[in-house]
């Protein structure tokens, strides 16, 4: 495919994107991308994120529905798919967005923290799966802090979907620690919360997320952002070296010239 075939998808893409709301934007992505052979797709979707590493605005909303996608079920075999791309073209921008450690992380595995245990739900024996979820679809905000210290991620889903809910406390759930990792991948997965500054700060902040989880989402962040999780011990240093590079290709913030009389 011609690069300049691969900026016009793109560009079609970036515009008919933004004429859609939510959930439509992953499912269109998606369909386009099952649409074509990968490598056009690929090229195409390279073009997307080297065009928002520039801080392009277009561009950059795009790249918040593909990072959608990629935190669903549905964008998972797509990813390895696509990096299987990466590593055979020089779409390095693509390759950014998917990337992750060439080893297994040495850091020691989290110990399982008390909230690995299912809470007492003050009923005087463990709850079912299935009445924990019932639960968490209209809970009261007594029973609230204790689905969100529920283990198992079923539980956490139903729970985000929830309009009870609150940003505070997905912020704590993103934050806590040591935390289970299919616990944080299914906030990042959530675009209702995902989206939020502070979650996606907290699960990128949280050593527990894993990288393929915490690495997209890297793209979405600011400068400062960058900064500080290139700053944060006890992140990963795959994490650290992917918000460095991403820092340096990210344009200076410009200084609004000063009003007034000087």
């Amino acid at each position: 495919m011609a690069k300049n075939e691969a900026t016009q998808l793109a560009k079609r893409w970036c515009r008919a994107s933004n004429t859609l709301d939510g959930g439509l934007r992953v499912a269109y992505l998606a369909s386009e991308i099952e649409a074509r052979s990968l490598p056009v797709a690929a090229e195409a979707l390279d073009e997307v994120c080297g065009a928002a590493e520039q801080a392009e605005p277009d561009a950059r909303e795009l790249l918040v529905t593909l990072v959608d996608l990629l935190a669903s079920e549905r964008g998972a075999l797509l990813a390895e798919r696509l990096r299987e791309q990466t590593a055979q073209h020089s779409w390095l921008a693509l390759a950014r967005l998917l990337r992750r450690p060439a080893t297994p992380s040495s850091r020691a595995p989290a110990p399982a923290p008390a909230e690995a245990r299912v809470p007492d739900y003050g009923t005087g024996r463990t709850l079912t799966l299935g009445e924990r979820k019932a639960l968490a679809r209209r809970p009261t905000r007594k029973a609230m802090e204790k689905l969100l210290a529920d283990p198992h991620p079923a539980v956490i889903r139903t729970l985000l979907q929830n309009p009870k809910v609150i940003e505070d406390d997905i912020v704590r759930l993103a934050a806590r620690r040591p935390n289970d990792p299919a616990v944080l991948a299914a906030v990042a997965g959530s675009p209702r919360w995902a989206h939020r500054v502070k979650v996606r700060m907290a699960i990128v902040l949280n050593p527990d997320t894993p990288a393929a989880v915490a690495i997209p989402l890297l793209a979405l962040l600011v400068r400062p952002e960058l900064k500080l999780v290139e700053d944060t011990p006890g992140l990963t240093p795959a994490l650290r070296a992917a918000a460095h590079d991403l820092l340096l290709r990210r344009p200076p913030v410009r200084t609004p010239p000063k009003s007034g009389i000087q």
